[in-house]
């Protein structure tokens, strides 16, 4: 990790330089930041996004009930669970209520640090994620499959003596079975010590079968990332060896919802989060 600034963002590159991408071929976190309403994303990737809605007319509603999730986990973590380091892999565009946003709300020294390995990603974080003196944040540009760099890098921010909340949210499902996903998150969860959490979300194959095919089918069509789809009993596997929390791994929208309302909204995500002993 190079070029950290005080509670800001850690980058390999100078103020002046960015990391260049090819705008013609969707990308999964400018796809994701248009289903979310953003701008930082192009034609290709609203294409891309637009089919894949073509075929799961839900799927807007699914990716906003996710990050719905993330700020709901995060706050119950920070809150009831005590914990005051977060470490956020896939991270994707910044967006309202980033990890250290909704941590700091709750509990102000709370560090966070983020990890992505996509250069769009790396590219906005400096802009979009901005410096509080009230909280430790910095970002790791590697890849989830290399578990070694995450950490060590991780290690010069994070305590890993103390609990610290690992968040995998919404990433797993572009990690083949080829890559062994579980045993990433083994090695994730061998890191940190007692106490600590695993906050997991994953697309699923079994809420909407017929629809998710489709869908997945035409985003892999369009994109480099691949995604896979995994049923609730493969996603909950995951968080094999752990204390999983009430109500366990459930659509995300019924995991712990502020109100009816919300917990009645449609998604395609399981989601769940556990506790190491």
């Amino acid at each position: 990790m190079t070029g950290q600034r005080g509670g800001g963002i850690p980058t390999d590159q100078d103020e002046g330089e960015h990391p260049t991408f090819d705008t013609s071929v969707a990308h999964i976190a400018r796809v994701y930041d248009y289903w979310l309403g953003g701008k930082d994303n192009y034609a290709a990737d609203r294409e891309a996004g637009d089919a894949a809605i073509n075929a799961y007319p839900d799927l807007v509603t699914s990716v906003r009930a996710n990050r719905a999730f993330l700020a709901r986990t995060v706050r119950y973590l920070a809150g009831e669970a005590g914990i005051r380091q977060f470490l956020d892999i896939g991270t994707g565009i910044p967006s309202a209520n980033n990890t250290h946003e909704v941590a700091q709300a709750v509990a102000p020294g709370c560090r966070v640090v983020y990890v992505d390995n996509d250069p769009v990603v790396l590219a906005h974080a400096r802009a979009l994620l901005t410096d509080s003196p009230q909280v430790t944040t910095a970002y790791i540009d590697a890849d989830l499959r290399d578990v070694t760099t995450i950490l060590d890098q991780a290690a010069a921010i994070l305590d890993f003596s103390s609990p610290v909340a690992v968040m995998l949210i919404a990433i797993l499902h572009v990690i083949g079975d080829d890559d062994d996903p579980y045993g990433i998150v083994a090695r994730l969860m061998d890191a940190v010590p007692p106490g600590s959490y695993l906050a997991l979300s994953h697309a699923a194959s079994d809420i909407v079968p017929a629809q998710s095919a489709e869908m997945v089918n035409r985003l892999n069509q369009r994109m480099h990332q691949q995604g896979i789809l995994r049923s609730q009993a493969e996603v909950a596997r995951f968080f094999d060896g752990l204390d999983l929390l009430e109500p366990g791994v459930v659509r995300v929208q019924e995991w712990r919802p502020g109100s009816e309302t919300e917990a009645r909204s449609r998604s395609n995500m399981w989601g769940g989060v556990a506790r190491k002993r």
